[in-house]
């Protein structure tokens, strides 16, 4: 039998894989972006409540539950003094940001069109986008700020720009995008029917004193816009698999012509839960500060490593350079030999540029217990004291 691979050049997941060497080497885990700590105990108590009730085991309605639609809509409007989102027919509940994401891709890609992305970026952009017979075009970030290159994405943009794909707080470097940045686009995107995508999944996470700026908040962009949101990172979850897809009318419409054949509907139980803890909004309020906190350890506890740390305005990773540890190592080889030598697991973030482009950078996610940051540090002092 013949067969012919739609994505032969793509591979396992580089966090997979780190995670895999990870466990065969007995290393933490600080590779993979997810906590070692469980979400809010009122959260997980009201899905053993929802689980057990009855009536509630049964299909969700497809764009998700209306009492949790609804109050999507009014935290929205209350974060970002925005009109508020209409519940029926501008909010759709989906399998994680990851279902929302490939849904509007889905949804607006055809063959031939083009989806500019900016990179480093998330590497589920590149190969979605191909799936749909699109071409991802990348225009890289400048570093070390990672800002956008506006003046390269105005080059880029054609008439076959369908999409634009945003993502801010940024992952992997934790940039964040300005109002400035926003007018700079909708400028760009004047006169055109190019869509704008905009993944915020880390919107609770942006620190010293900023306000996390969405897209929403620019009424020339929110009219084109896709914004996708994830309650596993708001609540410390992401093995529950639950985000939003937040649109206007038009284009939410369909994005539900896809999500109903791509999942239907996500899990009731766990709608109804998340539904419960939403209307309190003291835990998203002080996610910048709890995360800041973390940050700020890890920064202080990682001095004397011999690693360049570089700033992290939001999300919860640090990029990192390591030259002075291994000056002629290709990032993935150090990544592997950290991870093998030192017992700690990192992400190299040429996996984060569709060339593999090394500017000798690794990712570090600190969303981990106090204890286990020490512990990880621990081990690479140990480890540096051979080169430093």
């Amino acid at each position: 039998m013949k067969f012919s691979s739609k994505l032969p050049d793509v591979g396992t997941s580089i966090f997979s894989v780190m995670t895999q060497l990870a466990q065969e080497h007995g290393a933490i885990n600080l590779a993979q972006g997810f906590p070692d700590f469980d979400p809010p105990a009122n959260l997980t108590e009201a899905l053993v409540r929802h689980a057990a009730a009855t009536g509630q085991q049964q299909y969700a309605p497809m764009p998700g539950l209306l009492r949790l639609r609804e109050l999507i809509s009014q935290k929205t409007a209350a974060l970002y003094h925005v009109p508020a989102p209409n519940p029926a027919t501008d909010i759709t509940i989906t399998s994680g940001a990851t279902e929302g994401l490939y849904a509007v891709l889905a949804a607006t890609v055809r063959p031939g069109d083009e989806v500019l992305v900016l990179e480093p970026a998330y590497d589920l952009y590149g190969p979605a986008i191909r799936l749909q017979g699109g071409t991802p075009v990348y225009v890289p970030l400048l570093l070390p700020s990672f800002r956008p290159d506006w003046d390269r994405v105005a080059v880029s943009l054609t008439p076959r720009t369908r999409l634009v794909l945003l993502n801010t707080p940024h992952n992997p470097s934790g940039a964040v995008l300005t109002t400035q940045d926003f007018d700079t686009l909708a400028g760009l995107l004047e006169n055109t029917d190019t869509l704008v995508l905009s993944d915020e999944v880390y919107e609770h996470l942006v620190f010293d004193g900023q306000a996390h700026r969405s897209v929403l908040q620019h009424p020339a962009l929110a009219e084109r816009a896709f914004v996708l949101s994830s309650f596993g990172k708001t609540y410390h979850a992401t093995g529950w698999k639950v985000g939003y897809c937040i649109a206007p009318a038009l284009l939410t419409a369909e994005v539900r012509r896809v999500h109903q054949f791509l999942t239907f509907s996500v899990s009731t139980p766990t709608q109804h839960a998340l539904a419960d803890v939403l209307a309190h909004a003291d835990h998203y309020r002080e996610l910048p500060a709890f995360y800041q906190q973390k940050r700020d350890l890890f920064v202080d506890l990682l001095r004397g490593t011999g690693f360049e740390l570089l700033p992290a305005a939001g999300a919860y990773f640090l990029l990192a350079r390591y030259a002075a540890l291994a000056p002629h190592e290709s990032d993935t080889e150090f990544a592997r030999r950290l991870t093998r030598e030192a017992g700690v697991a990192v992400v190299p973030v040429s996996a984060f540029y569709h060339d593999g482009r090394d500017e000798g950078l690794v990712r570090f996610c600190f969303a981990k217990k106090a204890e286990t940051l020490q512990e990880a540090t621990a081990r690479l002092h140990a480890f540096s004291k051979r080169y430093v």
